[in-house]
């Protein structure tokens, strides 16, 4: 089978990656493919680099309207059996539809594939996610129903079935400006199977004019509430899609996830006047992370033995010492040689 597969790339001033992004589309060893180009009203000269590959590529030049805008106004144009999502500023290998293609199956909803990090120099970072961090595959819904959450990848990771795609889109403009695809993955398996790719079919650029870019030196609270936002209305699509097709939240998933929590303790420990959540305490995030560390994480041993004292040290102790708990945890670049030397040890011990 040799199905046509359209390429959806969504740009929004990012002129200076664009070019690579769709050099790599149009540079694919598999050659039954569209490539189609979204701007979201970009004042950086994009047009004009979209406009200058004339019909080698679909066009779709549009007023700002967020990402998800983007990738909704792709879809309508597309006509592939299989959509592939890439983010601008990002770049595929010429190996990569061809790989999506040569494992993709029936019943298959979601494919999602390891990326290369990269600087936006093009020097290597990690893989994403990292190798330890094993992909959920299969049904994945009972975790979705359980935690709101499963082990993916992001945007430009990820492949769809049309068919799932024209259940599920188009993706709600208002809630999902950024991080469209967070609905997509969490929607989208409940309309069959997700599968993973291990080899990187790509790269993603770590870059600091991602809009999730962290800094290396101060803890920005306001990253973490757009995330804990984020998952409050991933957690209402969730809920919709399980009820129209007769299934049901299991209690509150932000209560089992650790990634969840952990935004939910900075947010409170470092701003509580801002936080999201009135009824919060810093001790009852404490136990519930450590709960869900034990209880619905996959991690190895010494990483939960890590993550649930962590919980602990910023639960309970001062902000004063917490915040840098919080910094060396989170933002790799702030962590002294002390801590990794320590971090070191508890793994030994732990072994």
């Amino acid at each position: 089978m040799h199905p046509l597969v359209s390429v959806i790339i969504n740009n929004y001033n990012y002129g200076r990656f664009l070019t690579q992004a769709i050099d790599s589309s149009l540079n694919q060893t598999y050659s039954e493919i569209e490539v189609i180009v979204v701007d979201d009203g970009s004042q950086d000269g994009s047009q004009e680099i979209i406009l200058s590959y004339g019909d080698r590529i679909v066009p779709v030049l549009k007023p700002n309207g967020g990402q998800a805008s983007a990738m909704n106004a792709g879809f309508r144009v597309s006509k592939g059996e299989i959509i592939v999502f890439l983010d601008a500023d990002d770049y595929f290998f010429p190996h990569a539809v061809d790989t999506i293609v040569s494992q993709w199956m029936p019943g298959i909803a979601q494919m999602q594939a390891r990326l290369e990090s990269r600087d936006a120099e093009g020097n290597y970072i990690d893989l994403y996610p990292a190798p330890e961090i094993a992909f959920n595959t299969g049904d994945v819904t009972p975790l979705l129903l359980t935690k709101g959450r499963y082990n993916t990848t992001v945007t430009s990771g990820t492949s769809f079935s049309r068919m799932v795609l024209e259940k599920i889109l188009p993706i709600p403009e208002a809630d999902f400006r950024i991080s469209a695809d967070g609905y997509l993955v969490s929607v989208s398996p409940f309309y069959g199977q997700v599968f993973a790719i291990e080899t990187p079919i790509g790269v993603r650029r770590k870059h600091g004019e991602n809009l999730w870019a962290a800094s290396s030196q101060e803890i920005d609270v306001s990253r973490f509430r757009k995330s804990l936002q984020h998952d409050r209305l991933r957690y209402q699509a969730i809920a919709g899609t399980a009820k129209s097709v007769g299934r049901s939240l299991d209690g509150d998933p932000g209560l089992k996830d650790t990634l969840h929590l952990t935004d939910r303790m900075v947010s409170l420990k470092v701003d509580p006047q801002g936080h999201l959540y009135p009824t919060d305490s810093c001790m009852m995030l404490a136990w519930k992370g450590f709960w869900a560390v034990w209880k619905y994480s996959t991690y190895s041993r010494k990483r939960k033995l890590i993550l649930s004292l962590w919980f602990l040290w910023v639960g309970y102790l001062p902000v004063a010492l917490a915040k840098p708990a919080i910094a060396w945890f989170l933002l790799g670049k702030s962590r002294p040689r002390f801590v990794d030397k320590l971090v070191k040890q508890i793994r030994a011990a732990t072994s």
